[in-house]
């Protein structure tokens, strides 16, 4: 294995670390959650497209009986959308990212009821670090509870149950023979043409007023680096290493990101405890993927 496709997972996480700050920014400028959703999905089928012409036209192809996943894996991303926006508005964007990225934890749990997938010792001693670590993060043993924004820590959590859900449906459409491009682009294609009716117009209109080259590259690099081109960067990484270790870095590198980006552009500074916090949850989530990786 090349070390430079080490960095595509590293680069995808990087790149759903900035998610934040086009969230901010547009909502800072009068786009409502559903707006901006139609926004990144629209733009987003675009180069989802281009990925697929340029990788194997056949990935367009579907059958009946890929619906009901397809429609699913689109509810999931909407949902998990929905909440990890409201939570990157409220709480500092490095809890928000690592909130999101307890994901695997319930897809251990859902497995674990639904299918009775075996919980380890080890996979127990890793939740419990990761969800203490998420404790600390909050800031809950050093301030009132009165200062912490429930809600959006609930969101974040609301992120990270619809993303494992998203995982779990689109790994049985995977097994079921589809590509992830595929997966992508008509879940994306449903939720756009879902979103029409409660897109506000008049809120794009009025954003790409105040300087349209400026805005229209603003919306293109949002749809790109936050969605699009992360998944794209992840799924080509997966042709040179396995999902173990591309999952690794990519949940490594996206908290961390979230953190920077939060410190430089938001000062967003973070104390002892928070940081330790953050150290904890983003180890724990990599030994734990990583031992999902051997199993």
């Amino acid at each position: 294995m090349r070390k430079i496709y080490l960095f595509l997972p590293i680069l995808a996480g990087i790149m759903f670390g900035s998610s934040g700050i086009f969230v901010r920014t547009l909502t800072q400028n009068g786009i409502d959650q559903t707006t901006l959703l139609f926004l990144r999905f629209s733009i987003a089928i675009i180069p989802i497209l281009a990925a697929i012409f340029l990788t194997d036209r056949k990935l367009l192809k579907i059958s009946l009986s890929d619906l009901p996943l397809f429609l699913v894996c689109a509810i999931c991303i909407i949902g998990l959308n929905l909440c990890y926006n409201e939570s990157m508005n409220t709480v500092p964007l490095s809890l928000a990212a690592v909130l999101l990225s307890l994901a695997p934890i319930y897809v251990l749990i859902i497995a674990y009821f639904l299918f009775g997938e075996k919980i380890t010792s080890k996979k127990l001693i890793c939740m419990a670090l990761a969800i203490f670590g998420c404790v600390l993060m909050t800031g809950v043993l050093e301030t009132s509870l009165k200062n912490i924004p429930i809600f959006g820590i609930l969101s974040g959590i609301g992120a990270g149950l619809f993303w494992a859900v998203y995982l779990m449906a689109s790994k049985k459409s995977i097994e079921m023979g589809n590509h992830t491009y595929t997966i992508l682009l008509y879940s994306i294609i449903f939720i756009t043409i879902a979103l029409i009716p409660f897109t506000d117009f008049g809120q794009i209109s009025s954003f790409v007023s105040i300087n349209p080259m400026l805005t229209i590259l603003f919306l293109v690099l949002h749809s790109t680096f936050s969605f699009a081109l992360p998944y794209i960067l992840s799924t080509l990484s997966l042709s040179y290493m396995d999902s173990g270790t591309s999952s690794i870095l990519l949940s490594g590198a996206e908290p961390f990101a979230a953190l920077i980006f939060g410190l430089i552009l938001y000062g967003e500074i973070p104390t002892v405890l928070m940081f330790l916090g953050f150290i904890l949850t983003v180890t724990a989530m990599m030994l734990l993927t990583r031992k999902e990786s051997v199993d």
